[in-house]
């Protein structure tokens, strides 16, 4: 074969196709590629190289697909909107479930949290165990310890931490999908347009489910699955976390491997990645890369930094961290990461929850405002044949929805406020019948007068 020639066909190239090209032939020596040939990819490989069984990435045309159906008629619309009506019930139903629960879990975490922050107190070493301070409320505030290292020999990877996560994707085909409808010669016509591009996922695409699997076939399982590894005991000072502060310790951050040589000769290390490709530049369908993130440092690194430092507040039992029951029903068990105050703390998860009863009152105006546009759609539906009439109906079912769901909304907030605050409703009622009395007892001295 020339020098210029393609190793899958064998036709001849202009000089310079090698330098321009360069790919990895079926000897593991550098073939140059066919610049015209069908049977090499976008980036000039042969399908000779792809895994047996799936697809390369040459295949990335996209394709049409039309369908037809006929236009609907009003008693079948009629159905339609009636089928929707009894979703939109049950969706304005259950929005005001959510916004009245709401306050109350608001009013539950309030009490505990300010409950918390009058009996909590600070020992006054982590290193000892107070034995006056046991069963009560305490603030911590140290690096976190553990006993062993966390490893995965097969990438060669330890290191003292409380979590380390291995995280796998695969180069797998994507379907994209467009679509739009509109009616022609009385039919309802829906066109739409697939395109497939390879990407790295996480995640198994079952290409399957692809409109057109020919060409985009992905593999159905990965050769290394993703995995999280957690130690089994840590520690701050003399002092044990509980399971559910280990869970709160997420601070993850990204593993650098520049200190780390190729752990096996089928695996190549790019960046901050470990490669199962024969060419990381240009990989194939199947091709896996892995990277690596921790969280919790829990000891000083050269090339890590300091081990990471919690502030706990939790129930001392012995010297274990546990959860603190409250008066009101509700557990405190803390974990912040970073030095602060006991004061800073109960500060910051009561704007948590602050945060928390606002977003939850807006997802139960959105909930109750879909739900009234589903339940007057059938309005819509019945003058849908008038135009003109048909737009000016439909903005004002939008603004019917909006008026009603913001006074429901409000009016259910006011509602829990009196069903979890009994002694602010009796307050509020003494404050509303002030004006009342004030009237009645001026009217008899008008009568004197």
């Amino acid at each position: 074969m020339a020098a210029n020639g393609c190793h899958v066909c064998g036709l001849e190239g202009p000089d310079g196709a090698a330098e321009r090209w360069p790919v990895h032939g079926g000897g593991g020596e550098a073939d140059p590629p066919c610049w015209s040939c069908p049977a090499t990819c976008c980036t000039g490989r042969a399908v000779s190289s792809v895994p047996s069984g799936y697809s390369s990435t040459s295949n990335k045309k996209d394709h049409v697909r039309i369908t037809n159906k006929s236009q609907p008629g009003f008693l079948e619309r009629l159905s339609e909107t009636s089928g929707g009506m009894f979703v939109g019930l049950m969706t304005f139903l259950v929005s005001f479930y959510l916004i009245f629960t709401n306050e109350g879990r608001a009013l539950k975490t309030a009490t505990s949290l300010a409950e918390g922050l009058s009996l909590v107190v600070s020992p006054s070493s982590i290193h000892s165990v107070a034995p006056e301070n046991e069963g009560r409320l305490v603030h911590i505030i140290g690096a976190l310890r553990t006993s062993k290292l966390l490893s995965d020999p097969n990438y060669g990877v330890h290191l003292p931490a409380v979590k380390l996560r291995r995280h796998v994707e695969m180069y797998q085909w994507v379907e994209t999908e467009e679509s739009r409808e509109y009616t022609e010669d009385g039919q309802v016509k829906t066109e739409r347009k697939y395109s497939y591009n390879t990407e790295w996922r996480s995640e198994i695409v079952n290409s399957r489910n692809f409109d057109r699997e020919i060409g985009h076939k992905n593999p159905s399982a990965m050769a290394v699955e993703s995995f999280t590894a957690t130690a089994p005991f840590v520690q701050i000072g003399r002092f044990f976390l509980s399971a559910g502060l280990i869970d709160k310790v997420d601070n993850f951050k990204t593993l650098s491997l520049s200190k780390l040589e190729d752990p096996h000769v089928d695996i190549i290390r790019r960046g901050d990645y470990f490669y199962h490709s024969e060419n990381p530049k240009y990989p194939e369908v199947g091709d896996l890369r892995v990277s690596f993130s921790y969280a919790g440092l829990s000891s000083d690194d050269p090339d890590l930094g300091p081990a990471h430092v919690v502030t706990v507040i939790a129930r001392q039992r012995g010297d274990q961290l546990v959860p603190y029951a409250t008066k009101s029903g509700d557990t405190l068990l803390l974990l912040h990461h970073g030095d602060f105050s006991a004061e800073e703390v109960f500060r910051r998860e009561q704007k948590s929850n602050s945060l928390k009863t606002w977003g939850l009152r807006a997802a139960g105006w959105v909930a109750m405002f879909m739900g009234l546009n589903l339940m007057t759609r059938i309005l819509y539906t019945l003058v849908d044949w008038f135009p003109i009439f048909r737009d000016l109906v439909n903005i004002g079912l939008k603004a019917f929805a909006f008026c009603v769901a913001t006074s429901l909304t409000l009016l259910t907030v006011a509602a829990g406020w009196l069903f979890y605050r009994p002694l602010w409703a009796l307050g509020i009622a003494g404050l509303a019948l002030v004006p009342i009395i004030v009237a009645r007892t001026r009217v008899p001295a008008k009568k004197l007068e």
